[in-house]
């Protein structure tokens, strides 16, 4: 037996699984274990991002990690291996890898003192990664990206790195080779990325030519430094010769933010949408809030005024069943629902996400209560499932929470309605004929026009506010 085959039985590879319901590539986030960390089956080993939702991954089987292919922030496609696991660690040393495979070509430079320092995902296996074999060159005066960089700013070309620091190791002129990756650990590439510093033109201090949050953080220091006698700037004008691109920030889109991006763009041009407004008293239901808090039933229980606002969409929706369908673009048909998988749109530090609590139409009120924290609670933790934000029929987005008074929403793709509610706010208002202070909100119901005429979109909009203006409807219309 080879022992290439050998290492086969040896090693197990996990590859990156389909966590979303057919998505092709998912970012990983964390990393929960290290080389060298036993793990069981079952165990959760890293933290990734889909198009949809942040999951973690369980790997399925026990053993010792051997190798993280990719590091953290690394968009991997489905079916990519991203860490392998020495399930026979007892075993002896591992035979190498690249036993039965073919010589490495004359022109691969070689590694004088063994393997370099392995950083997390930057393991030595030819399946991890697609790179071209790199040709020996002399090593460069300067990195070619600082050299096309000082290009396009018309500034004069950095010094070259043997002149900066002419006892680097060797492990630095490799880094600063044509085509290589410079070393640095995840956090010191964030740190890079925030401060828009190029890592190609940073000279690492670290062991075996790894950049340093020291480094990272001298080479921002230099490129912002100020140049001598340099001309009085305008007030309120940046300084002359300044480096705009400095002073920008790009931001990947990738995730669910990109997903939201593309959903929102195919809604807002395939599905017609009308959106309608109306301005409503709602004191009565911010009385009914108070007295729901200090209802036994309810007791540890989030009550608020959404609650109530879901409720009475729900209860407008039962007496107009037509709204609750989708559209069958393939065959030309209304898809008429017979449930209601109410979506509440939030806000997350990846995205907006629009998780949906299903069967919320037969929810009672402290059901819908306890459904709408942990929905909300989990959105927060970045933990929503791919299927908590599947199947939904209609939605709530709340514009209020942030002073706003309305908006025009756009429809979560496949539904037929999105209500926005605005701020509540004390306003004078006509009350039997006299002018109060009063609670008031403006809610606003964008709806698929295709399946949702003006007719059945009015009427849906009008039972919500009713029921909001006199919650007692919750009753007689519930």
């Amino acid at each position: 037996m080879t022992a290439r085959t050998a290492n086969d039985q040896r090693f197990r590879e996990f590859k990156m699984p389909d966590v979303g319901e057919g998505l092709t590539e998912a970012e990983i986030l964390k990393w929960y274990v290290a080389a060298g960390d036993t793990v069981t089956d079952g165990q959760v080993v890293c933290e990734v991002e889909t198009a949809k939702a942040a999951v973690e991954l369980p790997i399925p089987f026990d053993g010792v990690v051997h190798e993280l292919r990719f590091p953290e922030g690394t968009t991997v496609d489905v079916g990519q291996v991203i860490i392998s696991v020495d399930t026979r660690p007892g075993a002896g040393p591992a035979a190498p890898e690249q036993a039965a495979a073919p010589a490495a070509p004359a022109e691969e430079p070689e590694e004088p003192q063994g393997r370099q320092a392995v950083l997390v995902g930057y393991g030595a296996a030819p399946s991890s990664t697609k790179r071209r074999a790199r040709k020996q060159q002399p090593v460069p005066a300067q990195p070619v990206a600082a050299a096309i960089q000082a290009e396009l700013n018309g500034s004069a070309p950095a010094a070259p790195a043997e002149q900066a620091a002419p006892a680097a190791p060797a492990a630095q002129a490799q880094a600063a080779s044509v085509g290589a990756r410079p070393l640095a650990k995840p956090p010191v590439r964030k740190l890079a990325k925030d401060l828009g510093v190029d890592l190609a033109s940073v000279v690492p201090s670290g062991a075996d030519g790894i950049v340093t949050r020291e480094d990272v953080h001298a080479a921002a220091s230099a490129a912002t430094a100020p140049v001598a006698e340099e001309p009085v700037a305008v007030a309120g004008a940046p300084a002359a010769g300044a480096d705009l691109a400095a002073r920008e920030t790009r931001i990947q889109v990738k995730g669910v933010r990109k997903a939201t991006a593309q959903a929102m763009v195919a809604s807002a041009f395939t599905a017609p949408h009308v959106t309608e407004f109306v301005t409503v008293d709602v004191t009565r239901t911010m009385k009914l809030v108070q007295k729901l808090k200090d209802d036994p039933d309810m007791a540890g229980l989030r009550v608020n005024p959404l609650l109530l606002v879901a409720k009475a969409f729900l209860v407008a929706i039962k007496r107009n069943p037509d709204v609750n369908a989708s559209w069958d673009e393939e065959n030309q048909e209304i898809v008429r629902k017979g449930y209601v998988n109410l979506g509440i749109a939030a806000a997350t530090p990846r995205g907006l996400i629009v998780p949906n609590i299903k069967d919320a139409g037969v929810k009672t009120l402290p059901e819908l209560s306890t459904a709408l924290s942990e929905l909300v609670a989990t959105a927060r933790e970045g933990k929503t499932s791919p299927a908590a934000m599947s199947g939904g029929t209609v939605t709530i987005t709340n514009v209020g929470v942030f002073g706003v008074d309305t908006g025009t929403p756009i429809l979560n793709p496949g539904e037929s309605a999105i209500l926005a509610v605005g701020a509540i706010k004390l306003q004078p208002w006509v009350h039997k004929g006299k002018v109060k202070p009063r609670h008031v909100t403006t809610l606003a119901l964008s709806f698929d026009h295709r399946l949702v005429d003006g007719e059945l979109g009015s009427k849906v909009l009008a039972d919500t506010a009713a029921v909001l203006e006199n919650p007692q409807r919750l009753i007689t219309w519930g």
